[in-house]
């Protein structure tokens, strides 16, 4: 026969509608101090049986004997993720000692009350477990592009919105400049003004720069960030020169999405890198984007290049390698590389039985991913 406490833990555990993923509006200082009174009790069951009534004013507000949620989301408040809390107060509910339900309440009033930052992002590594919609394997399979506010999959060989923006959650702050030196149809600056950072965009053509700009002001500049888009050839560019007369001193992240040599041509511009004539000179006219970029990112910052191979005459062709280490040619370290799910391009699209017979014919593997390279700017 379970006692009270356990029946209610086993309710707590098996019902769905508790977890669902909610932001919760606690009045801070009612809260601490609830949490302090619950550290003087030095008995289990009563202890639990205060934390099995906060699930209960978490579920219903109405019930709330101890004032410790906000309705009027007014004064000194904390947000904090539903889910995350009750799995706090599960951990405490399923603990066996005094000592360790301590413990924990000491710890849940630490991820409240402090913030915990790095140099390269916001991140409160104090709630570090209220990030659920951050990455942090290598392997990314991603269901379907992101199409919510002004992204759309028009252009011929954007990338999806979902990269730079994990990107510039863990790589960047606020207000910081993003520059992406392959700009295209502007997928890198909607994400920007998503998430209040500014950014940098070069496009080597004239009527993508218009397409990009249209693009980017269909999103709403909540942050009142700015973006700036420069309708140039990153491998001639002065980027210093650039940022200069933008009153820029350097930036803190890059993205660069190229195109995968020939698989798309672009342009008729012979300096596009989809006209190269030969890998190497691939390989030679991203190099020069390299270079003329490495000296505007800030040390200890970090620079993402979004690449895919390819097959030329039966072969395969692991170009994401060979510009991974055109960027280890420079004084760029390795940190990761990150293998994205390439489930269906335009390309492949309505063709997946076609492709499937093709590689059976062939010998070949059908492209399914892309690599996505994670560098950092270090002092040698």
């Amino acid at each position: 026969m379970k006692n009270e406490i356990e029946l209610n833990l086993f309710e707590f555990n098996e019902n769905n509608d508790l977890k669902k993923n909610a932001s919760v509006y606690f009045n801070k200082e009612t809260l601490i101090k609830t949490l302090e009174n619950f550290e003087q009790i030095n008995n289990i069951d009563r202890i639990k049986k205060e934390f099995l009534d906060i699930i209960q004013i978490l579920n219903n507000p109405k019930e709330d004997r101890y004032g410790i949620i906000n309705i009027t989301n007014e004064g000194d408040i904390i947000t904090y993720d539903k889910s995350t809390i009750l799995n706090e107060i599960n951990t405490i509910l399923k603990s066996q000692t005094i000592e360790r339900i301590h413990y924990y309440i000491k710890r849940l009033k630490k991820s409240l009350l402090e913030i915990k930052t790095s140099k390269i992002n916001d991140l409160n590594l104090n709630q570090w477990k209220t990030y659920d919609n951050i990455i942090t394997d290598s392997l990314w399979l991603l269901e379907k592009r992101d199409s919510s506010g002004a992204h759309n999959a028009g252009y011929w060989g954007n990338f999806i919105p979902q990269i730079p923006n994990q990107f510039l959650q863990r790589y960047t702050k606020k207000n910081e400049w993003v520059l992406d030196p392959f700009l295209g149809s502007g997928t890198t600056l909607i994400e920007c003004k998503r998430l209040g950072r500014n950014g940098i965009g070069v496009e080597l053509q004239p009527e993508v720069v218009e397409l990009a700009k249209n693009n980017i002001t269909l999103e709403t500049n909540i942050f009142n960030v700015k973006t700036e888009i420069l309708n140039a050839d990153s491998t001639k560019l002065n980027f210093k020169d650039e940022l200069k007369k933008l009153n820029i001193s350097s930036v803190q992240f890059l993205i660069m999405h190229p195109p995968y040599w020939d698989i798309i041509k672009f342009s008729e511009n012979p300096n596009d890198l989809s006209n190269a004539d030969t890998i190497d000179n691939f390989l030679y006219l991203l190099g020069q984007v390299i270079d003329n970029t490495y000296d505007i990112l800030d040390y200890n910052r970090y620079m993402a290049l979004v690449i895919g191979d390819k097959y030329s005459k039966g072969e395969w062709i692991p170009l994401g390698f060979y510009c991974m280490q055109e960027v280890l040619k420079r004084e760029y370290i390795l940190k990761s590389i990150i293998v994205k799910n390439f489930e269906e391009t335009k390309g492949k699209m309505n063709q997946k039985e076609l492709w499937r017979y093709r590689a059976l014919a062939g010998g070949f593997y059908v492209f399914k991913h892309e690599y996505i390279f994670l560098f950092q700017k270090l002092k040698k």
